[in-house]
């Protein structure tokens, strides 16, 4: 992870300044101007509900294994006008095969490496209009309120991670490639947003375990978010993280790379990030169930400010319940606090 300076938890901030060099439109209009893509609707398996879909059908990439019914046109905004995915809030800096053209974006499918290239720039300022929406970089501090870059297909294994050497998300290959899957893309751009809010985070395995929750939670939310907004459907279960990208290696349905709505409390860490994570990722999951999506968010996102690089679980709800209380007073703190007594955190 990057280091940076720690900040507390903010409630107000100064708007950022408008970059009018992009197409910022937003509503009716954004979709009527904006260039559109052909993308998945989160994944495949999510649209479908079709458990039984596989990446090696047919070969690597194929297109037969996907029904055209798992695709949908978005559009693509905030792009720069240059004709490729650059834009106010990502860029694709390098990929494999020919990059893509925004001009084209519309008839990728996934047997062209362009797809995921278009996949990875929409997801991510999809995540980013979605903070901008919740207050992130107006009435709060900005979270990764930036341009991020991002790599297709350029790491061999199969797996996909976030750098802080050149703050930078690298998106893997082998099996289904990691940036068919939104989840995975959201995922990635969950420790982005950490790596901007608080300098060096995840120095500690609670620390860590909470970074890979929170990315399977932005996972969760931004996904949910965008199937109300495009009137997309999913036919699959909320809780189950990355359910396309996990069909290379998981054997029985629904597959899952992770779930967030687990029964694991405290008592059931074993000191290993993405296992302990589940205890985190489903504490988030019920204070959105009780507070709903936005309130939710808004307390997480703007809790992390606040906490420190080694973090641990105690602390870092301790920082999550004094958020709630002092955006949306003393019921919405009980309600946090109880999330995490029910995990057994200790000290809340």
């Amino acid at each position: 992870m990057a280091r940076r300076i720690s900040r507390g938890p903010l409630v107000v901030a100064t708007a950022t300044a408008a970059l009018t060099a992009f197409t910022t439109l937003t509503g009716p209009a954004a979709a009527d101007s904006a260039p559109q893509a052909r993308l998945f609707m989160v994944n495949p398996v999510q649209s479908t509900g079709d458990q039984g879909l596989t990446d090696a059908k047919d070969g690597k990439d194929a297109t037969d294994p996907v029904p055209a019914s798992a695709y949908a046109t978005a559009p693509l905004r905030n792009l720069d006008g240059s004709g490729g995915l650059s834009g106010r809030w990502v860029t694709v800096r390098s990929d494999t095969g020919a990059s893509a053209a925004v001009a084209d974006a519309s008839a990728y499918g996934r047997h062209d490496d362009q797809f995921e290239q278009v996949m990875a720039y929409f997801w991510v300022n999809e995540a980013q209009e979605y903070l901008q929406g919740l207050g992130f970089g107006s009435e709060l501090p900005g979270a990764n309120d930036r341009v991020q870059p991002v790599r297709i297909n350029q790491w061999g294994a199969d797996n996909s991670y976030f750098t802080d050497k050149k703050a930078e998300i690298r998106f893997g290959k082998g099996g289904v490639d990691d940036a068919e899957d939104a989840e995975v893309i959201l995922h990635e751009y969950g420790h982005a947003v950490h790596h901007a809010q608080v300098p060096g985070f995840g120095t500690s395995v609670e620390a860590g375990a909470i970074g890979e929750a929170f990315g399977d939670y932005l996972a969760v939310t931004v996904g949910e978010h965008a199937l109300a907004k495009y009137g997309w459907q999913r036919r699959a279960d909320l809780a189950c993280v990355a359910d396309w990208d996990a069909v290379s290696y998981t054997s029985a349905a629904p597959h899952c790379l992770r779930r967030i709505d687990t029964d694991k409390t405290y008592a059931d860490k074993v000191g290993q990030v993405h296992a302990d994570g589940q205890i985190w990722s489903r504490a988030l999951h019920d204070i959105r169930a009780a507070l709903g999506a936005r309130t939710a968010d808004r307390i997480v996102i703007n809790a992390q400010f606040g906490f420190a690089p080694d973090t641990s679980f105690t602390d870092a709800a301790r920082t999550t319940i004094a958020t709630a209380e002092k955006m949306y007073g003393k019921a919405a703190a009980d309600t946090v606090r109880k999330a995490f007594r029910d995990r057994l955190v200790p000290g809340v």
